[in-house]
């Protein structure tokens, strides 16, 4: 053996442990040092939030951009003991701050997951230079303060609760992020977003820095609102009067897919898509089945009405997606992504099942809705060049 080899020996492995191994590759668990990082330090912070909101049915999450550049995150859910409850209960929140894997699951309630690996809490607090966590429980107020990943105290009583919830405040480390000032309007589009497509969510967002600024938003007609408010920046007035909208569970897939979609008059074509309120920005096997399924229901429209003959081929989702606003999210227990940054779904299950969903409904809201179908298939025909 060679000299270069004797070099690599067992002896030369460095095991880093714990939270260490967080700060010293911070890269692996948000993403970046940059910007972007910062940015998924909040959503590590927020999703726990989000989730005990949501779980209650209803309920708010307040985020606060500090003067000092600190995050403040507060929900007003039932607040998460700094204790585990005992061996079968959830990680208590002393764990989830200073412990790899030790975070929330959904319980079958899949409303939001903006985390990159499902570390979580763990990951907001080892890249902190300082991290001050508060429960409010059963009218105890309890706060525990951390240095980059590390309690300083153990969880101390401060007076009485004044309702409930956990409130996070954290400061990123100057010394592991290229920039510790969050961007005000970036995080406002993504509060925005959650509040779609998590029907009742109240998010809120104020920043405190010069010039200051305030947002909340909260929309009861989830995905549907959203169409409504994408078709704000779309060149062209509707070409029927109603958004079709619809949510369908199916457990082939393990999951429920929400749909809302409406077309204009206009070329451009507006489709989001999210997985568990993550945008899939290069789409996924749920995009596939969308169009795959939009395609289908049109096609059969068409011939029924003798709009298209036999010998015609069908309509392709190109031409469906003309002048289309849309949104597609699906809320799977156990979504698959190809790739580290989740923003392409896989799953074959996932796209048979949102195609039939699509097929099914669009088919139904066009045998109901005669004179709306006629003016959007009859457009749509034209466009393909066939009438």
């Amino acid at each position: 053996m060679s000299d270069a080899a004797d070099m690599f020996d067992a002896g030369r492995i460095q095991v880093i442990e714990g939270l260490e191994a967080i700060r010293k590759r911070p890269g692996m668990y948000v993403g970046s040092t940059s910007q972007r990082g910062l940015h998924q330090m909040v959503f590590e912070a927020l999703n726990p939030a989000v989730h005990e909101v949501l779980m209650r049915g209803a309920g708010s999450v307040d985020v606060t951009l500090t003067s000092d550049g600190g995050v403040r995150v507060a929900d007003d859910g039932p607040g998460v003991p700094f204790e585990s409850a005992g061996d079968a209960a959830a990680p208590g929140l002393e764990a989830q701050l200073t412990s790899l894997y030790a975070g929330w699951e959904l319980g079958g309630h899949r409303g939001a997951r903006r985390d990159l690996f499902g570390i979580g809490l763990s990951t907001v607090n080892a890249l902190s230079s300082r991290l001050i966590a508060e429960v409010r429980r059963e009218g105890v107020r309890e706060i525990q303060e951390h240095a980059r990943g590390v309690a300083l105290t153990p969880p101390t009583p401060a007076g009485p609760a004044t309702g409930s919830g956990t409130t996070l405040a954290f400061w990123p480390d100057a010394d592991i992020f290229e920039t510790t000032e969050c961007s005000y309007d970036v995080l406002a589009e993504c509060f925005r977003e959650l509040a779609f497509l998590n029907r009742g969510l109240r998010m809120s967002l104020t920043d405190e820095r010069p010039p200051g600024g305030a947002v909340t938003e909260r929309f009861e007609g989830g995905v549907r609102d959203f169409v409504a408010f994408l078709e704000t920046d779309v060149k062209g007035e509707p070409a029927h009067p109603d958004i079709l909208d619809f949510e369908v569970e199916d457990p082939r897939m393990a999951g429920s897919v929400e749909v809302a979609l409406r077309w204009c008059d206009s070329r451009d074509a507006v489709v989001r898509s999210f997985a568990n309120s993550r945008r899939t920005h290069e789409g996924g096997e749920h995009v596939e089945g969308f169009r795959a399924g939009l395609a289908a229901a049109l096609t059969a429209y068409a011939r029924e009405r003798r709009l298209l003959t036999a010998a015609d081929p069908g309509l392709d989702a190109d031409s469906v997606g003309e002048g289309l606003t849309a949104v597609v999210s699906v809320k799977l227990d156990r979504p698959e992504f190809h790739g580290a940054t989740r923003t392409l779904l896989a799953g074959a299950e996932v796209r048979s099942c949102v195609e039939a969903a699509v097929r099914d409904h669009v088919g139904t809201w066009l045998e109901r809705h005669p004179e709306q179908a006629s003016a959007v298939v009859h457009r749509i025909v034209r466009g393909a060049g066939r009438d």
